[in-house]
């Protein structure tokens, strides 16, 4: 097996691919939300740019923000579980929705926002690869609003054997591959669409600017994890410092408790001689 350098779950190629390639990106958009591709009025990509300088920089998303008529929509790869998924989801919905008041503006002008995320892990005790969420009552499952959606969609979870008529599950299966072998498997079964994709990554890849920006993203991702262990080191390191510190003072008090009690000690084998002397002298006054 061979495996390859760069896939699609990759966030350098997930953003180059689609940015230069808004056709593909407005097709997999329409499977992912289950709508028609034909009733996609308005499509813009808003946030296009790929500066060079933020590849370098520690904590850099390389989302896709989008809005698909009049709906704000955020879509986004994540390969690792780090267990605050949903609650990170959350954040960039209400980050979005919030930021898109503008002063003097109505509550009811907000736009619906949606957070896609594609995930190369499972996250929810179920069979289905898809879960979409939205606030609803918790009794009588009324919908509070429409203005949010939260979609996820589980790789682990998707069938081995894939229908090509079925191209939401073939689009998922491309972010799944991580081999040649399974990448050709996909382009042999000759589904156009898929055909496309697979040649615009490897246009893509074979690009000396293309692969520079993934270099420069991955020596980010490895300066963060090392900026991040390196923090857990020192807040253990601190704790450890604090607990020590706690340990010595203990030790003190136990210590002038001691001498405490040594004092007490000395003092009351004293009265106890003294008063030994005592019952002599009186027992001999008798």
């Amino acid at each position: 097996m061979t495996i390859l350098k760069y896939t699609f779950k990759d966030d350098t190629l997930f953003k180059s691919l689609f940015v230069k390639y808004p056709n593909l990106l407005k097709r997999l958009v329409a499977e992912l939300l289950g709508i028609a591709l034909d009733s996609i009025g308005q499509f813009e990509i808003t946030n296009p740019e790929i500066p060079p300088e933020s590849l370098g920089d520690k904590f850099c998303r390389l989302d896709i923000n989008m809005t698909v008529d009049g709906q704000r929509v955020d879509l986004e790869i994540q390969v690792k579980d780090k267990g605050d998924f949903p609650e990170r989801t959350l954040f960039y919905w209400a980050r979005d929705y919030s930021s898109a008041l503008p002063a003097g503006g109505m509550y009811r002008e907000l736009p619906r926002v949606v957070i896609i995320s594609i995930m190369a892990f499972n996250l929810f005790d179920c069979e289905e690869y898809h879960s979409e969420f939205q606030p609803l009552e918790v009794t009588r499952h009324t919908l509070l609003t429409d203005r949010q959606s939260l979609h996820y969609f589980e790789l682990p979870k998707l069938p081995e054997v894939i229908d090509t008529n079925d191209e939401l599950k073939l689009w998922l299966s491309l972010f799944k591959v991580e081999t040649e072998e399974e990448l050709k498997q996909i382009e042999e079964l000759e589904v156009p669409v898929m055909q496309q994709a697979i040649g615009a990554y490897r246009s893509i890849t074979a690009t000396p600017e293309f692969r520079e920006r993934a270099r420069l993203y991955e020596k980010a991702r490895h300066d963060e994890a090392q900026a991040l262990g390196h923090a857990a080191e020192v807040a253990a390191e601190v704790e450890r410092a604090k607990w020590q510190g706690v340990v010595v003072d203990m030790g003190a008090a136990l210590a002038d408790k001691d001498a405490a009690l040594a004092d007490k000690d000395a003092e009351n084998a004293l009265l106890r001689k003294q008063l030994a002397a005592l019952q002599t002298q009186l027992g001999e006054g008798k």
